[in-house]
């Protein structure tokens, strides 16, 4: 996993608990926490860091992995401001394969982002395949939680398919809001 990553969820920490409560979530995973952004770690570091978070995030890996997806879209927003610019989440969601999953391949060369498939279901609900080896349905629907409030958004996400409960792929059926 790109260390970009990582530092988004390390700024979704300081924010919320200060820097001494990403210390101590670093020292509860028992990882060295130096992460570059063009780094690569493995997805055993973020699993731990994830479940070493505070009890305030969440008492699940579930619960934990939405928060994080939720906290860390301020870091990504200033990070990369072009890609949240004057769009709507109905132009965000179907760019991500399209517009910022290749920019993200450019900029971090051996970066494995999610595949999704958008589709509408209906004028208030959107369909969002999520595809990944990395089984982390559950921060894609914190990220998008997290874009869409950005966005001035607000929305319900069910999953009627998750691949921890062993079907093939997640669906995120994204519910909107007036």
């Amino acid at each position: 996993m790109k260390g970009v990553i990582f530092n988004a969820v390390e700024d979704a920490v300081e924010r919320a608990f200060g820097a001494d409560g990403w210390d101590d979530t670093l020292g509860r995973a028992k990882v060295d926490g130096s992460y570059t952004s063009l780094g690569n770690y493995d997805d055993e570091e973020l699993a731990a860091i994830v479940g070493a978070l505070p009890d305030e995030t969440g008492c699940t890996i579930p619960e934990r992995l939405r928060w994080v997806g939720i906290n860390c879209v301020p870091f990504l927003v200033e990070a990369f401001p072009h890609f949240f610019d004057e769009i709507t989440l109905e132009e965000f969601l179907p760019a991500l394969n399209h517009m910022i999953h290749p920019e993200v391949r450019k900029l971090y060369p051996g970066a494995t982002p999610p595949d999704f498939d958008i589709s509408p279901i209906d004028d208030q609900t959107i369909s969002m395949r999520y595809v990944s080896d990395r089984k982390l349905c559950f921060l894609a629907e914190g990220l998008t939680i997290g874009v869409a409030s950005h966005l001035g958004r607000t929305l319900h996400i069910d999953q009627p398919s998750c691949t921890h409960d062993g079907d093939p792929h997640c669906e995120l059926r994204i519910h909107l809001t007036a």
